[in-house]
């Protein structure tokens, strides 16, 4: 039989009493692993006071559960440390749809807030209409931890909650009937509408997309058409579907509504811009769109009926979004005027005060402080159900950047010495000459390896070649010059003028002439 070496006492205790230790049987060290995973999480479940467990236990043993297992044997991210941030007030910053669906990414990613999460995430989901979230939720509690008091499905509630679910969808779909027999374009907008707004909160997004884009026909103002756009923006970013979130975004922002409605909506569709730009990967466009945001929408309330603070992103999400895509994108000159010195930006950057620190730091070429900030919040943006899947790349694409900038001003450069600049977890000069090859062979460094003496050198400069270059480009800047010039003279040769439009004191404009006494049409 195996011995119960390196587990804990309850399990070896636990172990002895089963029948398998009177038996005599010999245990598999897959059953024992099971074994492990079950009575650990019931000790941690059961508020013992003798302190032998605690909270890097339960981590242990949930990230040991067949759904951590699993997704690790399919290589799966898994965030095993556990973010700065508390749960429950991240989670209160998000509407029910938006909180729920946050907690259900973290539970699906970070084994330590992982039955946390889903224990906050099921009763709220309990408030909503949309039962297959639901059943996810438990699913997902129950292949980590089986025994949980909420590891079980409540059928009565998901029986009544989808009955009344088709009740309410033939209850609206004939309101909607009568609308259409009575032709009042109105009625039949806000029946649309309504009808789309029920399926959006059962989560059944394509019927809600057919139900908003039924409305066009029947919209009479623009601030109506905005408002569908918007609804249609929405779902493309809960989808998600990033190029179709951008083209409906900048739609909303193109319409002519009242100065009343205008900055409402443009600081919203310029928020959805941003995030649909970040979503497909796009981040030099993201993070012009997100500086463009008007603090305003922190408080500009629900728009089109959506709070997109709380159903989408809030301000600090915009301060981060923004503010990585910026780092990951911009030059250092470009981040002091756009980012630092944008004075409607820096009301999102006061709410995340890191994020100003790292770009603080990145424009005064400190770069190793610059990512050491950067890397003390990795596991938190790893998480964000928007960020996370890009957070990888745009800390790479930073990385790079801080390394190109830093190498500017050297002539060469030991691979140890930059190694001590830009440290990662067991970093090593051959990790660090692996990066570099990787950087020149892309082209983003324009460096050569000395593998021998373990130095980065600059490739050197031909001075006479820049000469050479310099004169030609002033050259053909004469040239262009000269040709412009001697077109004006061909003209006034030719009796042809040509005058840029002015205006009189009335505000008219000023017919141009074609030459004395003529004019074009």
């Amino acid at each position: 039989m195996l011995h119960c070496v390196g587990i804990s006492a309850h399990v070896r205790s636990w172990l002895s009493d089963s029948p398998c230790s009177e038996s005599g049987e010999s245990m598999s060290l897959d059953q024992i692993g099971r074994i492990t995973h079950i009575v650990t999480v019931k000790q941690l479940d059961s508020n013992t006071p003798d302190g032998h467990l605690d909270i890097t236990d339960m981590a242990l043993a949930v990230e040991q559960s067949p759904y951590f297992t699993e997704r690790r044997s399919n290589g799966g991210l898994i965030v095993s440390e556990a973010p700065k941030f508390d749960l429950e007030s991240y989670a209160a910053n998000y509407d029910e749809y938006s909180r729920v669906s946050r907690l259900l990414n973290i539970a699906r990613l970070c084994p330590p807030l992982a039955l946390d999460a889903l224990r906050l995430a099921i009763p709220t989901s309990k408030s909503a209409k949309d039962t297959q979230q639901y059943l996810d939720l438990i699913k997902l509690l129950h292949s980590i931890n089986p025994d949980d008091d909420l590891a079980t499905v409540d059928d009565a509630w998901v029986e009544k909650t989808n009955k009344l679910n088709e009740h309410e969808t033939e209850r609206l779909e004939h309101e909607l009937r009568g609308y259409k027999n009575n032709l009042i374009k109105e009625s039949i907008r806000m029946g649309q509408e309504d009808l789309g707004t029920h399926f959006l909160n059962m989560n059944r997004l394509d019927q809600a997309t057919k139900a908003y884009q039924k409305m066009r026909e029947f919209c009479t103002t623009p601030k109506h058409i905005a408002e569908m756009t918007l609804k249609l923006a929405y779902i493309n970013m809960v989808t998600p579907n990033w190029i179709a979130a951008v083209s409906t975004a900048q739609k909303a922002r193109s319409l002519t509504l009242r100065p009343e409605d205008k900055p409402r909506f443009d600081s919203v569709s310029q928020a959805c811009t941003g995030l649909g730009y970040l979503g497909s990967g796009n981040y030099g466009q993201a993070a012009h769109a997100f500086l463009a945001v008007d603090p305003s929408y922190a408080t500009v309330g629900p728009v089109a009926n959506i709070d997109f603070s709380r159903a989408v992103m809030t301000a600090n999400d915009i301060a981060v979004y923004g503010g990585l895509c910026a780092l990951a994108s911009m030059n250092r000159q470009q981040l002091q005027d756009s980012v630092l010195e944008n004075a409607n930006f820096r009301n999102f950057l006061e709410l995340e005060p890191h994020i100003r620190r790292a770009i603080s730091f990145f424009c005064g070429a400190k770069y190793s402080q610059c990512l050491a900030i950067l890397e003390a919040y990795r596991t938190d943006y790893l998480l964000d159900i928007f960020l996370g899947p890009h957070i990888n790349m745009l800390y790479h694409l930073i990385r790079s950047k801080s390394i190109v900038q830093y190498f500017v001003p050297f002539s060469q450069v030991t691979l140890s010495a930059l190694t001590e600049a830009f440290p990662r977890p067991g970093g090593t000069p051959q990790m660090m000459e692996n990066e570099l090859v990787d950087m020149i062979q892309r082209g983003i460094l324009d460096a050569r390896i000395d593998t021998v003496d373990q130095l980065l050198i600059a490739p050197p400069k031909d001075s006479r070649a820049d000469a050479h270059r310099g004169v030609m480009e002033t050259a053909e800047e004469v040239e262009h010059q000269l040709r412009l010039k001697l077109f004006r003279i061909n003209m006034m040769q030719a009796g042809l003028e040509i005058q840029s439009p002015k205006s009189n004191k009335s505000g008219k404009n000023v017919a141009s002439s074609w030459g004395p006494g003529q004019t074009l049409g």
